[in-house]
This record gives structure tokens, C-alpha cells and sequence, in this order.
């Protein structure tokens, strides 16, 4: 098996808190790749001999970010719904059904090269994982076919169903429940790893989303969910209530939400990305952080409330506008996403772990929130390989 030594590295964060504090940074450092795996880390002057070597002159290299939350099987895009926004027009679940318009009436071809034209922007910036969730499609066969296009990309593929009530179930939402429970269900298990609903005004309620929730989990598929968003309502304790991965957006809290994210262990993930783009509040991660809740940040990557694919852009604004600190953000890109997804593979850079990293164009980690908008990944590798 092939290795590869990586010197030179001005500042290598691990997430191993064995070598001190929240990032395990280790200064002047230098890392062993074997294959598609981490097999060494530690001070560069310590560094064992390997078949091949790379200097990175002084760069920052840190574990590849982790996106616990994207959407990207989808068609067209809802610029005007955003410019709508930017005069005062507020968001809404429903701007949702015209997405699913347009995907519908894509070809299995024309999603999949979209799908991998922002997996490769993602990479660029830095990711590594990847989690990609249906819901643009909303009947059986086009449900299965955005899993079966997603699964081309990662193994983190989350089944959707229940994104909204499409509009051809409008009059008969306990109707769509059923389809999402039992035939679609039954065409997507075999490709999806989660299942998630969007349980918000406008989406689906707590009745519906248990339901939903609890078919899934029959199946063998893990809970996750969007939850609240647009208001205080019962994601958040459902969420804790199923024992979810997960509660995504996280934007209205109650002090009893937090309570319950901190003593179940389910991990906030937070998408700044998100607010940005609707105007919205941004959540309190300290709030969050100080009660001992684990955060994740991710992007949301989707074609109306926040097309992002950029985490570097959401670790600023975690920093910037969620009080946050640049470590703290950098930690919930990286382990707290890999927390998100139950993997314990990735989000750190230590003996085992996959070889998931990216190189910056920068001495420090810092750098991501200190400039922001600048383009610092150099390089990115996953499982040992450039990309």
C-alpha cells in the first residue's frame, strides 16, 4: 500500500482533543496517508518515512467538512422568489411545490449532472461528506430515482417524502401520508440510509410527522428532522422524543428544546446559509453550546431558501452572526457534521480515520472566518486522493 507523507504543514487540526484543546491543533506538523487512511500525526520533525511526499509550505490543512444537510437532486432554480425576498416578501414552506415542478420534468440525465456539478463545488470548498436528501420529486418514481441519482454521489442519502403535501394531494393530505408511509416507502428503503420530515406550519404537523417518523424507522431508515424554522412548534421534541440524529434549523428554541437536545444527545444543525438568504434569524449557537448541546453547521444547499454549497461561507457567519468562535465553528463543520451523520470515520484527522482533508491557502484555520468569501482551499483530498 502506497503512503504518502504531507510536511510542512503550519497548522494541522485533528479534532483529537489528546493533542490540547477543542481542535487538537498541532503547529509544525505533518501527517502519514497509507492508502485511504490516516496512519500518523505529530510534529513534522517526528514524522516517519513514506513512498512519497508533499510540502505544503507552511498551509493549514484541516479534516474535510462534513455537510450534514443539502438538497441537491433538483431542477431550475427560484432567483426571483429570492430577489421577492430581498423587498420584503417573507419566506414560506410552499415556494417548495415549484421546485418540484421543475424536477419532475427533468430527465434522470439533466439531475445528475446538477448533482454533480455542486458535489464538485462543494469539493472545491473543502467537503468531503456529503448527506443528500429527496423531496423534490413527491410521487413513488421520482422519490426512488432522485435516492437512486443521490446514491451515485454518497452514502448519506435521506429519504424525503415528507418535504410538503404536493399539490396534487392538497385535498387529501391523510391521503399523502399513507403514499409516504407505504408504496413510496417501499420504493426507496432499499437506497436511503435516513428519513427525515419537515414538520412546520405549512409542511406537516407533529401527528403526521411521528407517523412518518416511526414507518421509517420500522423499515431500518434513522430520524432525522427539520425542525423549528419558521416558529416554536414540536420538531425539536420529536426529534428528541424518536431518538433522531438530528434536529435541523433549529432557528426558534424554547428553553425546554434546549433542554431536551442536551440531555438526548440529538445534535442541533444549525445552516446559517439559511437565514441569510430568507432575512430570518440567525439561532443562538452559544446559547446552545453553553448548555452542552452539540452543534453541527451545514449548508442546506437548495435552490430556494438558501443555494449555498459553501461551508467556509456558513463557518464566517457562524462567527459573524451566531456568536460562534472560529474553532467552535470550524468543530461543528467537521466533527459536529460526522456527530450529525453517526460516522465516526470522518470529521477528524487521527490514526483510522478516512483521509478526508483539505489544504488552505492560508497559515491558520482563522483564516476561514478572517476572510471571508475568499476562496482558501488549495487542495482538497478524499480517501487519500486529490480531487
Amino acid at each position: 500500500m502506497t503512503s504518502l507523507l504531507v510536511t510542512g504543514i503550519g497548522s494541522l487540526v485533528t479534532n483529537d482533543p489528546s493533542h490540547g484543546g477543542l481542535l487538537g491543533e498541532i503547529l509544525d506538523a505533518a501527517l502519514v496517508i497509507e492508502g485511504s487512511t490516516v496512519a500518523w500525526v505529530g510534529p513534522r520533525t517526528a514524522a516517519p518515512v513514506a513512498d512519497n511526499a508533499i510540502d505544503v509550505a507552511g498551509r493549514a490543512v484541516i479534516p474535510g467538512f462534513v455537510d450534514s444537510h443539502s438538497h441537491l437532486v433538483f431542477a431550475g432554480d427560484r432567483a426571483e422568489e429570492f430577489a421577492a425576498r430581498m423587498t420584503g416578501t417573507p419566506y414560506s414552506a410552499g415556494g417548495i411545490r415549484t421546485t418540484v415542478a421543475a424536477t419532475r420534468q427533468a430527465t434522470d440525465e439533466q439531475l445528475t449532472a446538477n448533482v454533480a456539478r455542486l458535489v464538485t463545488e462543494m469539493r472545491r470548498q473543502g467537503t468531503t461528506t456529503v448527506e443528500i436528501k429527496s423531496g423534490y420529486g413527491l410521487t413513488v418514481a421520482d422519490e426512488a430515482r432522485a435516492l437512486e441519482i443521490a446514491r451515485q454521489f454518497t452514502d448519506e442519502t435521506t429519504y424525503l417524502g415528507a418535504h410538503v403535501v404536493p399539490a396534487d394531494y392538497a385535498d387529501d393530505p391523510a391521503g399523502y401520508v399513507d403514499l409516504v408511509t407505504g408504496s413510496m416507502l417501499d420504493a426507496v428503503a432499499a437506497h436511503a440510509k435516513w428519513i427525515d420530515v419537515f414538520v412546520e406550519r405549512g409542511a406537516f404537523d407533529e401527528d403526521q410527522a411521528r407517523t412518518i417518523l416511526q414507518a421509517g424507522i420500522a423499515r431500518g431508515l434513522q430520524p432525522r428532522v427539520h425542525a423549528n424554522q419558521l416558529g416554536e412548534g414540536p420538531g425539536v421534541q420529536l426529534a428528541c422524543e424518536l431518538g433522531a440524529a438530528a434536529a435541523d434549523h433549529c432557528t426558534y428554541l424554547t428553553d425546554a428544546d434546549i433542554d431536551a437536545l442536551a440531555q438526548t444527545g440529538v445534535v442541533a444543525g444549525l445552516l446559517p446559509a439559511i437565514e441569510f438568504s430568507t432575512r430570518s434569524p440567525y439561532p443562538n449557537a452559544r446559547r446552545l453550546i453553553d448548555a452542552g448541546v452539540t452543534v453541527a453547521l451545514a449548508t442546506d444547499c437548495n435552490p430556494g431558501s438558501g443555494y449555498s454549497s459553501s461551508i467556509p461561507f456558513c463557518i464566517a457567519l457562524a462567527v459573524r452572526e451566531m456568536h460562534m468562535t472560529p474553532a467552535e465553528a470550524l468543530w461543528s463543520a467537521t466533527a459536529g457534521g460526522a456527530k450529525s451523520l453517526r460516522r465516526t470515520d470522518v470529521g477528524h484527522l487521527t490514526p483510522g480515520a478516512q483521509a478526508n482533508l483539505a489544504i488552505l491557502d492560508a497559515p491558520t484555520y482563522l483564516h476561514l472566518a478572517y476572510r471571508p468569501g475568499v476562496p482558501l482551499v488549495a487542495q482538497t483530498y478524499v480517501a487519500g486522493r486529490p480531487v
